[in-house]
């Protein structure tokens, strides 16, 4: 089955690994939507419910997985955070998409043979939604022999409502620093 899919990145770092995947899935199967968010494509000074408006009907239109490339600096971009918040809110008009991370080769301490990863360096977001067990987390070797396969698994939790997203933490306001994130 073909699902169209949104890919959420950090633009500077991560680019190419974004064109990979559109190589290996997009052009293949026929079925993404890449289109992200750019720095200063959104006014900072707008509400966060309208940011989050914006993002979700003009970005996130159409499609029904959304996929987070995990680079290095990732956790640390506020259109990643927003993005992945907007994915998961389920509105009268747009439904929440499925949610999978993907740990490039860029992403700290990289490794393709176990599937670990230090919660506090992906995109707080992420891990609080794979926490509840909405989004699962790959490496890149194994995302991309199984891309098919991974998105439809995560189409299908999308439509389950057994299956619930958190989106209690605060959005981000600024790009983030430092080496990891904390809970507050």
């Amino acid at each position: 089955m073909k699902h169209k899919v949104f890919i959420s990145y950090h633009h500077a770092n991560d680019q190419d690994y974004k064109n990979e995947f559109e190589k290996i899935y997009c052009k293949l199967m026929d079925n993404c939507i890449s289109r992200s968010v750019g720095d200063g494509e959104i006014p900072d000074y707008l509400s966060d419910e309208r940011i989050r408006e914006i993002i979700r009907d003009n970005y996130l239109k159409d499609s029904s997985v959304t996929i987070v490339l995990v680079g290095k600096d990732t956790w640390k971009r506020k259109h990643v955070d927003w993005e992945i918040y907007s994915s998961l809110y389920d509105g009268p008009k747009n439904k929440r998409n499925g949610l999978i991370g993907v740990l490039l080769p860029t992403y700290p301490d990289y490794n393709p043979i176990k599937n670990t990863y230090n919660p506090y360096i992906i995109p707080p977001r992420l891990y609080d939604n794979i926490k509840t067990k909405y989004a699962k987390i790959y490496t890149w070797d194994d995302f991309v022999s199984n891309a098919e396969e991974y998105i439809h698994e995560a189409y299908l939790r999308k439509n389950d409502y057994n299956y619930k997203t958190d989106l209690s933490r605060p959005r981000f306001k600024k790009n983030r620093d430092g080496n990891r994130w904390y809970d507050t």
